[in-house]
């Protein structure tokens, strides 16, 4: 059998998410990312229409789109180290969280990040110049021409300039804490007494806010991004995100083929 092929974004948090559960179940695959822009494009001819966004999973001759029917598959596919609770009820509320926090978290995350970043020129090429090609990383142009691309396509595709959407992405991650913080009650874990996909949904796309060091590398965030998180870091929340990523999350674990 070929060997499961993903393909993602380094720094996107549903990305985050697909790694993390082949990461989990030790499945041993290879990694392909397109550039900056393309990757829309590739999406769709991947799925034949279906998706144009990523990660995109290929296995065992079908092609996945969507973190969550990623999940699905592989939970089928390789059903040792489960992510989805035996019992009917734990299941049913371990995806029910799982929709919740890719609806009501992961876009508001993604937007308040971006509206922040691209204010910054020089923030957004150290940004694309990892997503570049290897031969135009040295080149200015390249690394602007990405760096104006980037933002344009951002500002288009997900409404990151507008100062309204801003304030709602802000009011929605601090929503999607409480609900994470009453869902939790003190517990470690979000559904019964083990990690599931609800725990891995809720901790990956909480990454470009708590930034765990086991997450993917990206530039420190602006000032604005940062004052905003600054006041979240003592929230229980914020620390079960770290220590989730901590216990769960060891890249160095993760069987990726060269």
């Amino acid at each position: 059998m070929a060997k499961p092929v993903l393909w993602h974004i380094g720094i996107s948090h549903y990305s985050e998410k697909a790694r993390w559960a082949l990461a989990h179940k030790g499945v041993e695959h290879e990694r392909r990312a397109p550039t900056p822009g393309a990757h829309m494009l590739v999406a769709l001819w991947l799925t034949r229409g279906r998706e144009k966004t990523f990660p995109v999973l290929r296995l065992d001759g079908r092609t996945i789109g969507d973190s969550t029917a990623i999940i699905g598959a592989l939970e089928e596919r390789f059903p040792e180290a489960p992510l989805y609770p035996e019992d009917p009820d734990e299941r049913r509320r371990a995806l029910e969280l799982e929709d919740f926090f890719d609806e009501e978290l992961g876009p508001h995350c993604r937007l308040l990040v971006f509206h922040y970043a691209t204010r910054d020129p020089a923030l957004v090429e150290r940004f694309t110049v990892d997503l570049l090609p290897a031969r135009l990383r040295d080149s200015g142009a390249a690394r602007a021409g990405a760096g104006r691309f980037f933002s344009a396509l951002v500002g288009l595709r997900y409404g990151v300039k507008s100062e309204r959407a801003a304030e709602l992405a802000k009011e929605k991650v601090v929503a999607a804490f409480d609900r994470l913080e009453s869902e939790l009650d003190g517990n470690e874990h979000l559904v019964g007494d083990r990690f599931t996909v609800a725990d891995l949904t809720a901790a990956a796309l909480f990454y470009p806010i708590v930034r765990p060091p086991e997450g993917p590398r990206a530039p420190d965030p602006p000032g604005a991004l940062e004052e905003f998180r600054a006041p979240l870091k003592d929230r229980p929340g914020y620390r079960w995100v770290e220590e989730t990523f901590r216990r769960h999350r060891a890249a160095e674990r993760e069987p990726v083929a060269a």
